[in-house]
């Protein structure tokens, strides 16, 4: 009782420190996980009667850092072929093309880049994408008269669609749940389907709230915030006609081939890869060349979101080490609910505890929380997963330390808390649906 207590104090003070941000999110969790294992007695270095290696420093350090190997390798791929959409100019024209389509019509602007945000997101990620994403289509939100705040708000709703499809995440999500990524995919349909929803929602509401200022609205075609030349390179073909077509569509194309192809991952991100320098490099060589560069800015791209997992991994184990495990399950049995309906009020009053790196964040400590709570065996781990999946929608695009959050809010000269208050009411609602759909399915 004294190890568990002594755990879940550790776990706050963590948890608190990232909140103040004294100490990084991946530093915090690899001192959980050590500090876990010396409170539950785990020795550093030894073997069992079988000759097997039990000690933290080999099965939780060394093994916890390839833990999460299959989604470290999906982040690279990913981030690869997000920089040559971004280098091949594909980013910067779906968007333009898309500010076009609206014309002078703010509503009409505003939800064909809803739209295009959400696709570019289910193949983007890291920081670097939101910022050149973001520099482009938080102008034209603000130029056709749309409150800096509700900008600030479209576009993380937005990227939130985007991020329920983004398959890096998906390959993540396997490796916490130990599902397979088909399972993973079908819940996430339900979570795209209710955000939209949401974010239809919140831009019509917000619409109707400041519809008076639109009448002063710049036209969006009048080249003030337009992206500054067209992001063609020497090595880039312009994007017209079938081959610019082809290329704009690059996006879908590994959703398309994991969807419906059941293609793996990273062989469908290795896919768009090819795809997108078929239609879009001047020469082979040219292609090669900035194959390689783009390899090597993925990597760096890449690497906050790949030691994230390395310490997720080392996190995973830490928990499920069975001295761990025989200390925390009676903690957890206490206060897991086993029925349906406590179930769905459990997890839809504490949703929001995926705020803050809070233990419903799977990209914090909720992670191990999850993998603990599969391991008390009192639910169904699909239904851990739609509980975990749907607290995720509140933490996508309302927690104020999420870094896209925090560029956002500096961009568009906002709070970053009223974002998140902003937001809490429509990303709750589709956490709430996202528990009710897990309990009536999975129960």
């Amino acid at each position: 009782m004294v190890q568990g207590t002594l755990i879940i104090v550790v776990f706050f003070i963590l948890a608190l420190l990232m909140i103040a941000r004294k100490i990084p999110t991946f530093l915090a969790m690899i001192l959980l996980a050590i500090a876990t294992c010396i409170i539950a007695r785990v020795p550093a270095v030894g073997t069992n009667e079988k000759g097997a290696a039990i000690g933290w420093l080999q099965t939780i350090l060394e093994a916890g850092s390839v833990r999460m190997a299959a989604a470290i390798a999906a982040i690279i791929f990913g981030s690869w072929l997000g920089q040559l959409l971004n280098r091949t100019g594909v980013t910067e024209a779906i968007i333009k093309k898309s500010a076009e389509l609206g014309g002078d019509r703010p509503l009409v602007v505003a939800l064909v880049l809803v739209v295009a945000n959400a696709l570019l997101f289910t193949t983007l990620s890291g920081l670097g994408s939101v910022i050149m994403v973001g520099s482009i289509v938080l102008p034209i939100l603000i130029s056709v008269g749309i409150p800096a705040s509700t900008a600030a708000g479209i576009y993380l709703m937005s990227f939130n669609i985007g991020l329920t499809f983004n398959m890096v995440n998906w390959q993540g999500f396997t490796s916490i749940f130990s599902l397979d990524i088909q399972t993973i995919q079908r819940f996430e349909i339900y979570m795209v389907v209710a955000t939209s929803i949401a974010t239809l929602i919140y831009v019509l509401v917000e619409f109707r709230r400041n519809g008076r200022k639109f009448a002063f609205a710049a036209p969006v075609n009048d080249g003030k915030f337009a992206p500054k030349g067209d992001g063609f390179s020497d090595d880039v073909r312009p994007l017209k006609g079938f081959t610019g077509f082809c290329a704009l569509v690059t996006p879908v194309i590994p959703i398309i081939l994991v969807i419906a192809f059941k293609i793996p991952v990273i062989p469908a991100f290795m896919a768009g890869i090819v795809w997108i320098l078929l239609f879009t490099a001047k020469t082979f060589s040219k292609a090669m060349n900035m194959l390689m560069k783009t390899c090597y800015d993925g990597i760096t791209a890449g690497a906050p979101a790949i030691i994230l997992f390395i310490s997720l991994g080392i996190l995973l184990l830490a928990v499920t080490n069975p001295m761990v495990k025989e200390i925390l399950n009676p903690f957890l049995l206490a206060v897991v609910p086993a029925k349906r309906i406590t179930f769905i009020i459990f997890f839809a009053l504490l949703a929001p505890l995926s705020l803050y790196r809070g233990p419903l964040n799977l990209f914090g400590l909720g992670s191990g929380i999850a993998a603990l709570v599969i391991g008390l065996g009192t639910l169904n781990p699909l239904a851990v997963m739609g509980a975990f999946l749907s607290a995720e929608r509140i933490q996508g695009c309302g927690d104020p330390t999420n870094t896209q959050n925090v560029w956002t809010a500096n961009f568009a000269g906002v709070d970053v808390n009223s974002i998140t208050k902003n937001l809490l009411p429509y990303l709750w609602s589709t956490a709430v649906i996202g528990v009710l759909v897990t309990g009536i399915i999975f129960f």
